[in-house]
């Protein structure tokens, strides 16, 4: 039973590893840092909340979170809204599909499509075929009955496209599952 215990909690350190690792890296494309605002590298000891085989993972999402916190105190401070309620910047795409899309797996299944599909450019065109946008609608004008700003605002297609491979594929997994077969969702 106490290895039982040792290997589930085991795991859960390395899930939570994962998961501050994946904020880290939307937390950092959301606002690139530039190299004179890198967080110094600091060693993590091991211990007994971190076993010898997910140190790394632990080590990692240690500087992770430094490299976040120093980044947000070297950048200046930004209103959240302007007097209307409109966001004063906008955030990233992923940020923005993190917030529609959910996290866990949905997430991650929607992000590998989009990454694929256009690298997260809501203005990316297929010289091909023509489709469109951050989930590349053919064509892309489909995307207008998510929002007549579709052309320009990552939420618009954000939203399109979750309703999309909901509706054809049950949810991202399934579109994701789909694309990894054929290339193309």
């Amino acid at each position: 039973m106490d290895i039982l215990r040792t290997l589930t909690r085991r795991a859960a350190l390395a899930v939570s590893a994962a998961a501050a690792l994946l904020v880290a890296a939307m937390v950092a494309s959301a606002s690139p840092a530039h190299a004179s605002e890198a967080a110094p590298r600091a060693a993590v000891p091991v211990s007994a909340t971190h076993p010898p085989h997910t140190a790394h993972l632990a080590h990692a999402s240690h500087h992770a979170h430094l490299a976040a916190l120093s980044h947000d105190r070297a950048r200046p401070r930004v209103p959240r809204a302007d007097r209307h309620g409109r966001s004063a910047a906008p955030a990233s795409p992923r940020l923005t599909a993190l917030r529609i899309v959910g996290g866990g797996s949905r997430f991650l299944c929607f992000s590998a499509i989009v990454e694929r599909e256009s690298g997260w450019d809501p203005t990316a065109v297929n010289p091909s075929s023509g489709a469109y946008g951050l989930v590349q609608a053919l064509p892309g004008s489909k995307m207008a009955s998510a929002g007549g700003d579709w052309r320009t605002d990552p939420a618009t297609q954000i939203r399109w496209g979750l309703s999309y491979m909901n509706g054809r594929y049950g949810s991202p997994c399934g579109a994701w599952a789909f694309w990894r077969t054929h290339h193309w969702y």
